[in-house]
């Protein structure tokens, strides 16, 4: 279903899927970036281990993953084992969990038509991705190109998502700024109004060149990833023919970008077959991270960006996290 030109962003259909988001309306929206509530999607924490949801308290939520020097993900951690700084001071966790929380994931597969000769294998590797979806877990699908299309809604059934992905063909040219700002505004969408409903949202993008057709910019996709509870897998693919090209550079920055501010990864593989392999590391990762949350010891309601670290008490692992955030704006 087409969305239709005007000045509210175009709503989704009872099914989700099919909906193409015409670049005025990415523009009509991104106008708005810059005046969206400023912080975290705020967790709310009644004790320790778990989050719930109460009003009047701002808590800053982290999903962190702590690896060896070899990769290996390290799940055996107890919160005391964690430390959390806030601008150089440290803060009080209010709530940890290292359960296998649901995941709500948005996947971004570019067919624009550079993807032509490539776009089978590409299926095949999302769709093994997309084959790990529980019930319990939300994933959609978003197909860009030249246009942006929600090709398939919020699911559970892992069928539905991995028949749209095989669903889609390439042509056109690259509107990745475009894609990443939709997906970032349907996750924030998904509102969870128990703790039962908590779920970390990622966003796996998958691009084989740099932006050629987007009407919103980096800046302002970036300003909102960092205003997102969200964590970016960027997948950059680079033929070796062109990895000394001036797009896969400018490419290459981007992508690193998006996955460091959010606390998520970037990829660069060289061949596609491997991306089946990426996919497999970007699933095991998001079933082996912790949830942590904190009362930031700043309570000023300025809207300035807060810098944050982790730090894990244990020697030869590294954790890794958003870089920070921004705080909530003056009332």
């Amino acid at each position: 279903m087409s969305a239709t030109e005007g000045s509210h962003p175009p709503r989704r259909s009872s099914a989700g899927a099919g909906r193409v988001l015409p670049a005025c309306a990415v523009v009509l929206a991104a106008a708005g970036v810059l005046g969206l509530p400023p912080g975290p999607a705020a967790l709310r924490a009644q004790a320790p281990q778990r989050p719930s949801f109460r009003t009047g308290v701002d808590v800053v939520s982290l999903n962190v993953t702590v690896t060896t020097a070899d990769g290996r993900f390290v799940t055996d951690l107890q919160s005391e084992d964690f430390s959390v700084f806030e601008d150089g001071v440290k803060q009080d966790l209010m709530f940890f969990d290292r359960s296998n929380l649901p995941i709500a994931l948005s996947l971004l597969l570019d067919t624009s038509a550079s993807m032509e000769e490539r776009i089978r294998t590409a299926q095949e590797a999302a769709a093994g991705f997309a084959r790990r979806v529980r019930p319990q877990d939300l994933g959609q699908l978003i197909d860009f190109n030249t246009r942006v299309e929600v090709a398939q809604g919020f699911t559970g059934n892992a069928e539905e998502l991995e028949a749209a992905i095989r669903k889609t063909a390439a042509g056109g040219s690259t509107s990745l700024y475009n894609a990443v700002y939709i997906a970032l505004r349907e996750l924030k969408k998904i509102q969870a109004t128990s703790a039962d409903e908590v779920r970390r949202q990622a966003i796996v993008v998958f691009s084989d060149g740099e932006d050629t057709s987007s009407l919103v910019t980096f800046e302002q996709v970036l300003d909102l990833a960092k205003r997102s509870e969200t964590a970016i897998y960027s997948i950059g693919l680079r033929p070796r023919e062109e990895m000394v090209g001036k797009g896969f550079k400018e490419a290459d920055f981007v992508l690193r970008e998006l996955a460091q501010q959010t606390g998520g990864r970037s990829f660069f593989p060289t061949r596609i077959e491997d991306l089946a392999g990426i996919y497999s590391q970007i699933g095991d990762e998001l079933s082996s991270q912790y949830m942590l949350g904190y009362t930031s010891r700043n309570s000023r309601r300025d809207g300035s960006w807060r810098r944050v670290v982790v730090r894990v008490g244990r020697p030869g692992v590294t954790p890794r996290t958003k870089q920070g955030y921004f705080a909530p704006a003056p009332k």
